[in-house]
């Protein structure tokens, strides 16, 4: 059995000495010092009871999801899964042919990706599906650079509504490149896109790409995305769409989009520490060779059976890297087969009556909350499914939210990026109504933000 201890002192200068190079850090010279993260703090090696202890004392102090009335927005949703989603998914053969390097030996999960696909094409309205990336964020910044392979430029415009994550993981995306990231405004009392912002932008040539989603990050629906394909003449238009959302909307590609990503976490899998989270990604017949990841395809065998394979893999462990769309080099097999099970064991009347019952939720809660003092609920006059926006006139969001947790209730989700960098911004927080609420923590919550206000909004 081969030693997996890590190198000794003596040995590890050894093997710098080898190859020339002074320390381990400059093995990364070439990584920007803003995008290293430095040390992690982690002390000298200790004994492994010790340490097993201390895991314990720290596991100790979290508190299941299930004890709160659960009202997060944002892209990480909380719905219950059906019991057959987790049976189906514990199976040995998806568990160990999760990813399909070898084909030939895993057509039960190529057929699954490949109805996972066809669900995701089929709520787009587009041709062609990818068989997932990572998440909804690189999702989007995977459209992004489809976008600048298809049309010149060297501005990509973005909603200013669009979450600070999202926003952070598409600057990422956009700097290596040397491309801009720009922000549409947004009316202030509709939430709704600025479209001559959008048609002054577009007019000056150098725009290569307008993302838009659905809803937005404040939850509501703008229906200024109908007009975009209009503004943006021959640009090519991404759509983040959420897929329950699907379920009673028109589809993205009905209104022009030529690329739909968005997060399908939703759909069988629960909130986790931030992930899984699955990566949904659809274009139109004639960018598919631009398309990122891997595109699963049904044939026929060499005596006529059904045959599934991966059809193409425009990826830098398949082609030549210089040919390569992209360097995601997998793709969430299992979590995507969570995804497809979700939608049908649940199935289309069931999807889009789940959106009508969180879209009625949603208007009883922002009904109780609108007569509150110190908050205005919903904060836009605009039209929304199962999420919105409100905006608190004292305090701050988190103090207002961390009060509600002590009363186990987790509030929403705080809009204001917290980075240093980030300008202030108004005390807005995205709620969304769950499945697993329903009156009585309605009630709950207005309960806690009369309290609340009533204390002039302190803590």
């Amino acid at each position: 059995m081969p030693r997996w201890i890590s190198d000794e002192p003596g040995e590890e200068a050894a093997l710098l000495e080898a190859v020339g190079i002074p320390s381990v850090d400059a093995l990364f010279s070439d990584v920007p010092k803003k995008a290293r993260i430095g040390r992690m703090g982690i002390g000298p090696g200790r004994e492994e009871p010790d340490v097993v202890r201390d895991v314990d004392r720290l596991l100790d102090r979290n508190r299941p999801l299930a004890r709160f009335a659960t009202f997060l927005g944002g892209r990480v949703a909380c719905r219950y899964a059906p019991a057959a989603v987790d049976a189906i998914l514990s199976r040995s053969e998806f568990y160990t042919a999760y990813t399909p390097y070898q084909a030939e030996a895993s057509q039960g999960m190529l057929r699954a990706l490949f109805e996972f696909q066809s669900l995701w094409v089929e709520l787009t309205g587009l041709d062609v599906a990818n068989a997932s990336l990572y998440d909804g964020a690189t999702a989007a910044g995977e459209a992004l650079l489809l976008c600048r392979r298809v049309h010149e430029g060297h501005r990509f415009l973005i909603p200013a509504s669009l979450p600070w994550e999202e926003k952070s993981v598409l600057a990422n995306y956009a700097s290596g490149p040397g491309l801009r990231v720009e922000e549409i405004p947004y009316d202030a009392r509709t939430g709704r896109l600025d479209l001559e912002f959008v048609r002054r932008t577009v007019a000056s040539k150098d725009v290569f790409g307008v993302l838009a989603d659905v809803p937005n990050g404040f939850g509501h629906l703008d229906e200024g995305v109908l007009d975009l394909r209009s503004a943006i003449g021959d640009v090519p238009l991404v759509v983040a769409a959420d897929p329950l959302s699907l379920s009673v909307l028109e589809p993205p590609g009905d209104y022009g989009a030529d690329v739909v990503v968005g997060e399908g976490q939703g759909f069988g899998v629960p909130p986790a520490f931030g992930g899984p989270l699955l990566g949904l990604f659809a274009c139109r017949r004639e960018y598919m060779r631009q398309a990122p990841g891997r595109i699963v395809g049904a044939s026929v065998d060499a005596e006529g059976r059904p045959a599934y394979t991966l059809t193409l893999q425009t990826r830098e462990q398949h082609i030549r890297r210089s040919r390569a769309t992209s360097n995601i080099c997998t793709n969430q097999s299992l979590v995507a087969l969570a995804f497809v099970v979700y939608a049908t064991v649940v199935g289309p009347r069931g999807l889009a009556t789940l959106q009508t019952t969180l879209a009625e939720r949603a208007r009883t809660l922002a009904t109780a909350l609108g007569g509150i003092d110190g908050i205005a609920a919903p904060r836009f006059d605009a039209p929304y499914l199962g999420e919105f926006t409100l905006e608190l006139t004292r305090g701050t969001s988190l103090s207002f939210l961390d009060r509600l947790r002590r009363r186990r209730i987790l509030g929403g989700h705080a809009l204001a990026d917290p980075r240093p960098s980030a300008a202030p911004q108004a005390e807005r927080i995205l709620v969304a109504a769950t499945d697993s609420v329903g009156e009585k923590e309605i009630q709950k919550y207005a309960a806690a933000a009369r309290a609340w206000s009533a204390s002039g909004g302190r803590p």
